[in-house]
């Protein structure tokens, strides 16, 4: 085994350089829409803290969504008190592919 693939090496590897070796391949259409009306309205704002890609970000009050980052878990559609998130698969062939080596 080379120092690259051995087991040891993988171990040591941050989640965020494991995440960065994923490629996606993005769709025009965001397959997550976020109704801010509702989202607004959430004091907790969840979405903020536990989207494991940072998906949702936090601009004055308001929450901004960038769905290209997107690791399709439906985290955020899981947590939202509000149902303010419509989630579904992309497109067929779209969206992330995961890279584990």
């Amino acid at each position: 085994m080379t120092e690259q693939s051995s087991p040891e090496r993988a171990r040591a590897l941050r989640l965020e350089d494991l995440l960065g070796r994923d490629i996606y391949d993005v769709d025009e259409e965001p397959h997550i829409t976020v109704d801010y009306e509702k989202c607004s309205k959430c004091d907790a704002k969840p979405c903020l803290y536990l989207c494991p890609a940072g998906c949702y970000t936090l601009s004055g009050n308001r929450v901004l969504f960038s769905y290209e980052g997107c690791l399709e878990c439906g985290t955020c559609r899981a947590i939202c008190p509000m149902g303010a998130v419509r989630w579904s698969y992309p497109k067929s062939g779209r969206g992330v592919f995961y890279r584990f080596t």
